[in-house]
């Protein structure tokens, strides 16, 4: 039985750009961990100004369905690819959330916290020193753009892969299908601890009281009008 979805709108790592502290160095074949980077603060979401936390609750809830994803995922690689309605239920849950909220999500970060975020990370000299000067902001934005388009041929590959009447077609492009919803899985999540531990905390010290509550304006007039 093929799987019905509800139709949803269309890694590079990220560094954190500080001076190095010490003298380490990281070798390729011993590179750091992506979630143990070096300089990493350790800052709860509860030290956080409001506006940080209402976007880390809204990670956790991705994350939650980021999990259940991934059970259905490796379900249908255990069992196959049939008729299981909580399975085609769990990945439709999915990709309508993407659709929706994880859209949002992205849009109130890009248009409300990141330009600030970027002017400050240049005022303090986080940022590359290559010649075109790029900084956390500059690579979170790229993951939006990536793992909205790996939700997009993730959805397309299923949806296919139920479709196909020949079985060894359908076997091959179902583990493509697989291999991409795995990749998007872990890019979510990699994005998420990343601004959570690494862009959040920064923007807790560098940003003022004011500017908090000015975001926090534009926020609830966006939530308001979406």
């Amino acid at each position: 039985m093929p799987m019905e979805f509800n139709t949803i709108g269309g890694a590079d790592p990220l560094k954190r750009f500080v001076e190095k502290e010490g003298d380490e160095e990281f070798s390729p074949m011993n590179p750091p961990d992506a979630y143990a980077p070096p300089a990493l603060e350790d800052m709860s979401a509860d030290e956080m100004d409001e506006v940080l936390h209402r976007f880390i609750d809204e990670h956790n809830k991705c994350l939650k369905k980021v999990d259940s994803f991934e059970q259905a995922l490796n379900r249908i690689r255990e069992e196959g690819f049939g008729a299981h309605k909580e399975v085609s239920n769990s990945l439709s849950d999915f990709f309508e959330f993407v659709d929706n909220n994880v859209t949002k999500h992205n849009i109130k970060e890009e248009k409300i916290l990141f330009p600030l975020l970027q002017q400050r990370y240049f005022e303090t000299g986080e940022h590359s020193q290559g010649s075109v000067q790029k900084t956390a902001v500059d690579m979170l934005e790229d993951d939006h753009v990536k793992f909205m388009q790996l939700a997009a041929i993730t959805f397309t590959l299923l949806g296919l892969a139920g479709r196909l009447p020949d079985q060894s077609s359908r076997l091959v492009v179902l583990d493509f299908a697989l291999e991409q919803g795995k990749m998007l899985a872990e890019m979510l999540r990699l994005h998420i601890f990343r601004e959570d531990k690494i862009v959040f905390p920064f923007a807790q010290k560098n940003l003022s009281a004011e500017e908090f509550s000015e975001i926090k304006i534009r926020m609830d007039e966006y939530e308001k009008r979406s």
